[in-house]
């Protein structure tokens, strides 16, 4: 069967979502997704959904990418129709955005050279905006931007992220941390951006919870950095809550490489 892979742009409310991956008895995005492909084009079309990044119970997206494998007949018969379709069938809290083709080469998870996240969090004493309480933490001391910044800047670069990392048999903690920072926004909301090639489950969130407890005045700046001669996870590490976190981009190379590429990324995630 002749088969065409198709790029999907997502978007997601994660607040009562159970995370990313599909999961027997719990509500997860990929599997609303499945359901309204399998309304669209039919249960027993295997899709081979795969996505960028699979985010934990309660993350945002705006910028999550997955590949599926659609037969080319269903593709010809819904090509033009098929963004509308998906937005008829999915439920509120989750959008397809955009719907490209690509070549067989492109592995939406093998073939990202980054993922950028936000967290957001405000030290306002009333607490979060109500209509921007699902992706916003409230955090109740004053927080210094440039002490948060000072911790930041020790931990950019490749290193060894055990001690922010839930560690998983056979799967390797050293990650390449390209930019993290932390800006004020207009409304006085505190937001870190972190982009690297990759990131080791709960490992954003724990880089954000080290942090804070420096901008708050509870930790030195360069105890974040200390922490990455462990190798193992820090009892003293804060993981953030989840639902201030969004996941906000994924990149990748140009068309032609995107199979050297996922090559490389399959030998260094093994």
């Amino acid at each position: 069967m002749d088969t065409i892979r198709l790029r999907l742009d997502v978007s997601y409310d994660g607040t009562d979502f159970s995370g990313w991956a599909a999961q027997p008895g719990r509500r997860t995005v990929a599997g609303v997704l499945i359901e309204a492909f399998a309304r669209l084009i039919g249960a027993e079309t295997p899709l081979g959904l795969t996505v960028a990044g699979r985010t934990d119970a309660g993350v945002h997206a705006t910028g999550q990418v997955c590949h599926v494998d659609l037969p080319v007949e269903r593709w010809t018969e819904l090509d033009g129709s098929l963004l509308r379709r998906l937005a008829a069938v999915l439920p509120a809290d989750a959008r397809v955005r955009a719907i490209t083709p690509v070549p067989d080469t492109f592995d939406a998870r093998f073939s990202a050279t980054f993922r950028r996240y936000e967290y957001r969090v405000t030290d306002a004493q009333w607490g979060p905006e109500p209509l921007r309480r699902h992706d916003t933490l409230g955090w109740m001391r004053p927080l210094d931007l440039d002490r948060l910044n000072v911790a930041a800047a020790g931990l950019v670069g490749e290193h060894d992220f055990a001690a922010f990392c839930k560690r998983k048999e056979h799967a390797t903690t050293i990650r390449a941390i390209n930019r993290l920072d932390w800006r004020r926004d207009p409304d006085g909301v505190c937001v870190a951006t972190v982009q690297a090639d990759a990131f080791c489950q709960a490992m954003v969130r724990s880089l954000v919870g080290a942090m804070l407890t420096v901008g708050d005045g509870r930790r030195q700046p360069e105890w974040p950095a200390k922490l990455l001669t462990m190798r193992e996870r820090s009892s003293e590490v804060m993981v953030a809550a989840a639902h201030g976190l969004t996941l906000v981009a994924v990149g990748y190379p140009d068309e032609a490489e995107y199979a050297a590429r996922a090559d490389a990324t399959r030998r260094l995630r093994a």
